[in-house]
């Protein structure tokens, strides 16, 4: 539970009034920050300070939208316009517009955010993931991630547009547990459900093919097992402590961020069937049969990853007690990152929620737990 504590509030006095200073204007100046690289657990982290260019730099930020309460996803309907915006506590699912306005579009029912038993932890509603095929009409289907009383579950609602309406358990039985609740869903390349889980505060699980927790999962529609997945059933790749976010590149390979115990966080590229370690690895490890992870952060030096996005091969990776955006280039093989820069170093607090704008060099991100309706979303352009 090393990491639990991590998941709350703990930037300092003098952080949080910068952040509140900076957000305060529509438009916010990137912060020159130290970036750091920790490429593998036995590599010693590398200080820049330089101001040099850089592939993938962000140039502009600015507020998209204010007055929100730690929001976790943030997924772009088919058409691009417009995207659904999930609110982890209050189990709300908002619409922003390209033109920072927002509607609210209803809860997400059942939704059992905190509990007072350590065991069950918080929780809440966390993915959303629009149907590959969604149009507000026949097909009208949005699938979400969130936290019941004792489970984590997969479940379906019709969204027309404007308002959510409907639910429909797609996949139930993920046990939750503390913070470990994984949570991000997306649609892949293929057409079909991923989904990240966590170790549910129970680590054998992650190794434990027969189990959906500690893993990603690959699903359809429905719930199914999707044809081709490497054990015959729901699990796609396993050994995850609490997978946190998933994105594909331009080559279609599909990266992913996860946090750790108490030394090393990681981003890995995932391959069907690969085992990636926890409990026995966390970091880069040299046990058999494990696949170690493309770059690794300490927590308390720039880690505890959230989501991630990818524009032209770059990672970008938002960070909670790092309170940064992190940018790595993807190498001209595509297997691996090449030095890691961070950006905005504690400007706007802690980051989770994040996304590729389509068809921009553009991000929105999102900061959290700054407050009830402080958080905002913003708008990162980058080079």
């Amino acid at each position: 539970m090393a990491h639990s504590a991590l998941h709350g509030l703990r930037p300092g006095r003098a952080a949080l009034a910068a952040a509140t200073a900076l957000l305060g204007t529509c438009v916010l100046q990137p912060t020159a920050s130290a970036a750091v690289t920790e490429h593998t657990a036995s590599r010693a982290a590398d200080i820049d300070t330089s101001t040099r260019a850089y592939r993938g730099a962000p140039v502009g930020a600015s507020v998209l939208s204010d007055k929100w309460t730690r929001p976790w996803a943030i997924s772009f309907l088919p058409d691009g316009k417009k995207a659904l915006v999930t609110e982890r506590r209050t189990s709300e699912v908002w619409v922003q517009s390209r033109d920072g306005s927002k509607k609210k579009a209803g809860k997400v029912p059942h939704t059992v955010a905190d509990d007072a038993d350590p065991a069950v932890g918080s929780g809440g509603l966390l993915g959303v993931a629009p149907s590959p095929t969604w149009n507000g009409t026949t097909d009208r289907n949005v699938f979400f991630v969130h936290t019941v009383a004792h489970e984590t579950r997969v479940a379906k609602m019709q969204f027309d547009g404007a308002s959510l309406s409907g639910y429909t358990v797609v996949l139930g039985g993920i046990a939750r547990g503390g913070d470990h609740n994984g949570g991000k869903i997306a649609f892949g390349p293929d057409g079909y459900l991923y989904v990240a889980t966590g170790d549910a505060l129970k680590p054998s699980l992650a190794q434990n093919k027969n189990s959906l927790n500690g893993k990603v999962l690959r699903i359809t529609k429905s719930g199914a097992a999707a044809p081709g997945n490497p054990f015959g059933n729901r699990v796609y790749s396993y050994g995850h402590r609490n997978p946190q976010g998933l994105a594909w590149d331009a080559r279609g390979r599909l990266w992913e961020t996860e946090i750790g115990d108490s030394a090393w966080d990681e981003l890995n590229l995932i391959s069907a069937g690969a085992n990636y370690g926890w409990p026995m690895c966390e970091g880069s490890c040299s046990t058999a049969g494990m696949t170690n992870p493309k770059h690794v952060w300490k927590p308390a030096s720039g880690g505890v990853p959230a989501q991630l996005a990818v524009v032209d091969d770059v990672v970008y990776v938002s960070t909670l007690r790092g309170q940064r955006l992190w940018a790595l280039p993807i190498d001209g093989t595509g297997k691996d990152v090449g030095t890691a820069k961070a950006y905005y170093n504690g400007a706007y607090g802690r980051l989770r929620a994040l996304t590729k704008v389509p068809g921009a060099d553009e991000l929105w991100l999102g900061s959290t737990d700054r407050g009830d309706d402080r958080d905002r979303i913003l708008k990162i352009t980058v080079n």
